[in-house]
C-alpha cells in the first residue's frame, strides 16, 4: 500500500532536508577548509578538529536535556527551536568568513552546538506531527529526503571548491571567496527549507507549568531522570544507543579527515560521499517500508552488525576504491539505523514528554558522541596511526548490539505486563457491570 505524507509531516520532513545541508558540509568540506586556515597546525587538523566535535556534543550533552524539558511546556518548542535554529544558520553563514583557525574552531563548537540542539526539539515534534503507528515510515522519510535533498546545495558547493583547489588546474576563485560562498549557500539552504515547519508547526502533547517555565522544566526534568532510572526497558535502550549511535556519527564526523589523512585525494572523497548520500536515499525509504513487515527491532540489530563489518572493514583501508566501497556501505545503512532509532525510541516514551526525554536521547546520542570522537582522536594522536583510532569503532557496535538486545527483551517484557494488567482491568469491570445487573435484577425480584 502507498504511503502519503500528511501535510504536517511533510512541513516536519522538510527542516530534514534544510538541517543535512549543514551536516554535509560539517562532515565533508569543513576539514578541507580547516585545514587550510590552519597554517603551522595543519599537520594535527583533524586531532583539532576531532576535539572540536567532542566540545560541541559536550554543550549539547550538558544543555540539551534542560531545553527539552522546557520545550514540552505549552507553546514553548516553536520558541526555542527557533532561538537555536537561527544561532545555528548565522554561525553557519558567519563561519565563511573567519580566516584564522582558533576562531574557526570556536565559532564551529558554537554553530554545531545550536545544530544538534534544534535537533533535540525537532525529534520531539515527531510526536506532534504523526500517529504512533506511522512513526517508523515518518522518520524514515525524514532522513530520506534530508539525505537527497541536502545534494543539491552540495554538489554547487563542489563546483564552488573545484573552481578554487589549485590541484585541479582551474582556481578561478579566491580561496577566501570560496569559503564564503559554500558557508551562505548552505546556510541560506538550511533556514529556507525551515520555514514550513516554522510557520505551520502545532505543540498537541505538552506538560503544565507549575512555576517558573525554567523552574519547571528542571522540576520536570528531574523527575524524567528518576523515572527513566526506574524504567528498565527505557535505560536500557538508551544505553545501548550510547554506544551503537555514538560509532554511526563518529564515522560520519570524521570520515573526509580519515580519507584526507590516508593521501586520497579531496575531489574524490567528496564524490564518494555525494555518493553516500544517493545510496542513503532509496535505502532508508525501502527499510523504512520493510518495517511494515519486519519488526524494527530487527532492523536496527542489522544495522548494528553492518556497522560493526564496515568499521573493521575502515581499519584496512588503502585506496581510494575501497574507501567508495566503505561509503556506499555506510550510506545503505545510515539512515535505517538513525530512523529506526528515533521512531522506535518515540514509541517506548510517554508522548507528553517527548521534549524532556529526546533531550536525553540527544545526551545519550549525539551528546554522547563526545567519546567516539574523542578516543579516535586521543589514539590517533598517542599511536600517530589514524587506523589504531578507528579500531575502537567496532568495539563500540559490539557492545551497543549487546545492550539492545537486552533492551528489545525488557521491551516486550514491559509490553506483556501492560496488557496483562489491561485484561486484568477489562475482566473486573467486566465482572464489575455483571454484579450490578445481577443486583438491580434482584432488587425488582
Amino acid at each position: 500500500m502507498k504511503f502519503t505524507m500528511t501535510k504536517n509531516e511533510r512541513n516536519w520532513v522538510w527542516y530534514d532536508v534544510g538541517n543535512s545541508a549543514f551536516t554535509l558540509l560539517i562532515t565533508t568540506l569543513v576539514p578541507i577548509f580547516f585545514a587550510q586556515i590552519a597554517g603551522d597546525a595543519a599537520d594535527s587538523a583533524t586531532v583539532y578538529l576531532g576535539y572540536a566535535t567532542s566540545i560541541a556534543t559536550a554543550v549539547v550533552a550538558l544543555c540539551g536535556p534542560v531545553l527539552g524539558a522546557i520545550a514540552d511546556l505549552r507553546g514553548a518548542k516553536i520558541k526555542i527551536f527557533t532561538a537555536v535554529l537561527l544561532t545555528g544558520v548565522v554561525g553557519c553563514a558567519v563561519l565563511g568568513f573567519v580566516g584564522h583557525w582558533i576562531w574557526f574552531l570556536i565559532l564551529f563548537i558554537l554553530s554545531k552546538s545550536a545544530y544538534s540542539l534544534s535537533l533535540v526539539v525537532y525529534d520531539s515534534m515527531l510526536n506532534d506531527i504523526t500517529d504512533r503507528e506511522r512513526l517508523d515510515e515518518v522518520s524514515s522519510r525524514g532522513y530520506a529526503w534530508g539525505y537527497i535533498g541536502s545534494c543539491a546545495p552540495f554538489i554547487l558547493c563542489v563546483v564552488v571548491y573545484v573552481l578554487y583547489e589549485p590541484s585541479i588546474g582551474i582556481s578561478i576563485l579566491p580561496f577566501a571567496t570560496a569559503m564564503a560562498i559554500v558557508f551562505l549557500l548552505t546556510a541560506a539552504w538550511w533556514l529556507a527549507c525551515s520555514i514550513p515547519l516554522w510557520k505551520r508547526f502545532e505543540q498537541k502533547r505538552f506538560v503544565s507549568a507549575h512555576s517558573h517555565p525554567v523552574r519547571s522544566g528542571f522540576q520536570n526534568l528531574g523527575k524524567t531522570c528518576r523515572e527513566v532510572i526506574k524504567t528498565k526497558h527505557v535505560l536500557l535502550f538508551l544505553l545501548a544507543f550510547f554506544f551503537f549511535i555514538d560509532g554511526v556519527y563518529t564515522i560520519i564526523d570524521l570520515a573526509v579527515a580519515y580519507g584526507a589523512d590516508l593521501g586520497f585525494n579531496s575531489a574524490m572523497l567528496l564524490i564518494a560521499l555525494l555518493v553516500t548520500q544517493i545510496v542513503a536515499f532509496p535505502s532508508a525509504i525501502l527499510l523504512g517500508m520493510l518495517s511494515r513487515r519486519i519488526s524494527p527491532k530487527y532492523l536496527i540489530m542489522a544495522c548494528i552488525v553492518a556497522y560493526f563489518g564496515i568499521s573493521v572493514y575502515a581499519i584496512f583501508l588503502k585506496s581510494i576504491t575501497e574507501f567508495w566501497i566503505l561509503a556506499v556501505s555506510v550510506g545503505i545503512f545510515q539512515g535505517t539505523i538513525q530512523a529506526m532509532s528515533r521512531s522506535y525510541f518515540a514509541k517506548i516514551i510517554p508522548p507528553d514528554k517527548s521534549g524532556e526525554y529526546f533531550g536525553l536521547y540527544d545526551v545519550f546520542g549525539k551528546g554522547a558522541s563526545f567519546l567516539g570522537t574523542f578516543l579516535v582522536a586521543l589514539i590517533a594522536d598517542i599511536t600517530g596511526r589514524e587506523s589504531a583510532g578507528v579500531s575502537i569503532l567496532a568495539v563500540l557496535f559490539a557492545i551497543g548490539f549487546v545492550l539492545f538486545f537486552f533492551a528489545t527483551r525488557a521491551v516486550e517484557r514491559q509490553r506483556d505486563l501492560a496488557q496483562s494488567a489491561q485484561r486484568e482491568e477489562s475482566e473486573q469491570r467486566r465482572d464489575g457491570s455483571e454484579g450490578e445487573a445481577k443486583g438491580e435484577e434482584n432488587a425488582r425480584g
